[in-house]
């Protein structure tokens, strides 16, 4: 018997301002889908996900989710007021008895339930919202972007939860090789229109090529078509007094038809400049030693840089990957340990937080008012690699329109902002590049020029990274910071570490456990004879209680005023029955409390 499906979307049409951002779209997700969202950055990926959740309504065309199904949406800018801690917000659609889940997601996606809303960062606001939608488990999950702001054992902690769910999901990533291991079906967005292929991101690239080469078959064929009757229509004149007037609308409608068709975005004029040539020893690092507040974050390290060299940082977040690259750059003083500088070094630096470009300005000023390019804010002029330029001209060459050059940085998408940031860095020369998370964001059409720029390209590259088929790609020497001062070179790639290695160090074999087994196990035993839930359950109580008499105290205030009984009876009742549930409450809790306290001495 066919299942029903989980979630279907037909005729859509969506317009932000201009053009149509869907029209006559139609899709349908079955149970147990497991499907890659793909398409260039601004085709609409993360507008859609949000039709699919719910969250933006379309102009036309409807939305229909089964009775009873769940769908669950990842956010990338989640709302926390009204939290104190992200563990709050994380548990806030999960009853009372289910909130030990968010701890045992925290510790797969390795973020701090007890964080300050108030001074948590981007990533690890978004780690509690992948958090939260993971622990509520809903029967469709849509997730947009979840791998950044992970390292490569968060990544590997939680490809391992998809590949063990029963759930259907929904997977918009630039992570090719998360792509890869988790998907079966592919929805490509490309100028408003999605296809589906009932076939996994790894087959994705072959038929998007298929089909673009067949678009170019039918564009040549429609442009020779043009071309043979417009040669009539003119050349035909003299040997007629009339001319056929249905040959001449046919040809009207040939070119109406080529008018129509909507050519494909181009790539970003990406290219790096070696400029001048640096000396052929880059860094020379020997002993290098450093520690900050107790921590060890490198010892002992011997490293050379030479020139031409591509090398990879990888291992967990907050083990110093950024830190070492500082200090081999001479920017932070090693506690032991000496570091050298080649010479004649022209450095550029791609920041993972985007902190270059200021998002009051718009476009056009971020460019104008770089201070290594020496110009000013008002300038409509540029120096990109000696050459002047167009601020809007070149611009553009990075896919941005005229009305965008004008519009502020905050108004772009994450991979806009990226190339923005490229676009800064690639309008100097350098001969030392430092790559810090450069993939996040980014399409994959991109991540493909980026690559392969990168292999032109006559410098040295020091690169942080947690996409795998990335470091796969460009690196030729990899940096495995393993904790506790350990950093050990490998050749090669991530593959490469892993294969000299004997397997990934950074892959805890505890915390690629499925979600529900360890679930299962924790529920069975704990050292203090309760189970994981009843332990939890232990450690919350009190809060419970507290709050409870706080809100019992409130009541009773507000009962002894005389005149409400009088006055406002209906609000009187109200707080009596909701003062006698309270009570209740407390006693219960009081009970349980007890009774928990008890088995656990036992």
């Amino acid at each position: 018997m066919a299942r029903a499906p989980l979630l279907q979307i037909s005729d859509i049409a969506l317009t932000f301002g201009g053009d149509p951002v869907f029209q006559d779209l139609s899709l349908v997700v079955q149970p147990g889908d497991r499907v890659a969202l793909v398409g260039r950055n601004g085709s609409g990926k993360s507008t859609l996900m949000k039709v699919m959740a719910g969250l933006v309504e379309a102009d036309s065309g409807t939305r229909v989710a089964s009775p009873g199904v769940q769908v669950g949406y990842m956010e990338q800018d989640p709302t926390m007021e009204g939290f104190e801690t992200l563990g709050e917000y994380a548990a806030s659609g999960l009853d009372i008895d289910e909130a030990y889940k968010v701890d045992m997601v925290a510790e797969g996606l390795k973020f701090d339930p007890n964080g300050k809303v108030a001074t948590a960062s981007g990533g690890e606001r978004r780690r509690a919202a992948l958090a939260k939608l993971m622990a509520e488990a809903p029967e469709l999950m849509l997730l947009d972007e979840p791998t950044n702001h992970l390292d490569i054992e968060a990544i590997a902690w939680l490809e391992n939860e998809l590949k063990t769910t029963r759930a259907a999901f929904v997977l918009i990533s630039h992570d090719r090789a998360f792509l890869r291991a988790l998907t079966r079906a592919t929805l490509w967005i490309d100028r408003g229109a999605v296809r589906r292929a009932e076939q996994g991101f790894d087959g994705f690239e072959e038929w998007r090529d298929k089909i673009w080469e067949e678009e170019d078959q039918q564009r040549h064929k429609l442009n020779r078509k043009i071309k043979a009757e417009a040669r009539w229509a003119v050349e035909g004149i003299s040997a007629r007094r009339t001319r056929n007037q249905g040959r001449l609308r046919a040809l009207q409608d040939l070119r109406a038809e080529k008018a129509g068709q909507i050519r494909r975005q181009g790539t970003a004029a990406m290219a790096f400049d070696g400029g001048s040539t640096s000396g052929k020893k880059v860094v020379e690092a020997i002993g290098l030693t450093k520690a900050f507040d107790g921590k060890q974050i490198v010892q002992g390290l011997d490293l050379t840089v030479q020139r031409g060299d591509r090398i990879a940082f990888v291992g967990p977040n907050g083990v110093g990957k950024t830190s070492l690259i500082k200090m081999l750059l001479g920017q932070v003083e090693p506690d032991a340990g000496t570091v050298k500088l080649g010479t004649n070094l022209d450095i550029a630096v791609f920041d993972q937080t985007r902190a270059a470009l200021n998002p009051d300005m718009t476009l056009w000023e971020n460019l104008a008012t770089d201070p290594v390019l020496g110009v000013s804010g008002k300038s409509d002029q540029i120096m990109v690699r000696g050459q002047p330029k167009h601020v809007v001209g070149y611009l553009k060459e990075f896919l941005f329109d005229e009305a965008q050059a004008r519009a502020p940085v905050r108004s772009l998408s994450g991979g806009e902002k990226a190339r923005l940031l490229l676009a800064r860095l690639m309008a100097r020369e350098s001969n030392l590049l430092i790559l810090d998370e450069p993939t996040n964001d980014l399409d994959i059409e991109t991540l493909d020029l980026l690559q392969d720029i990168l292999g032109d390209y006559d410098g040295t590259v020091l690169l942080v990274s947690h996409d795998r088929d990335f470091l796969d790609r460009v690196a030729t020497t990899t940096v495995a910071m393993e904790g506790n001062g350990q950093a050990v070179v490998y050749a090669g790639g991530w593959t490469d570490y892993r294969a000299q290695r004997g397997g990934d160090f950074f892959e805890s074999k505890e915390a690629s456990k499925p979600l529900a087994k360890k679930q299962k196990q924790a529920e069975k035993k704990s050292t203090s004879g309760l189970s994981f839930t009843e332990k939890h359950r232990l450690e919350e109580l009190p809060g419970v209680i507290d709050k409870l008499t706080a809100e019992i105290a409130k009541l009773e205030e507000l009962l002894a005023d005389p005149e409400l009984f009088t006055k406002h009876p209906a609000k009187f009742q109200k707080a009596t029955d909701a003062l006698i549930a309270r009570q209740n409450a407390r006693s219960d809790a009081e009970d349980e409390w007890l009774m928990l306290e008890e088995k656990a001495a036992g």
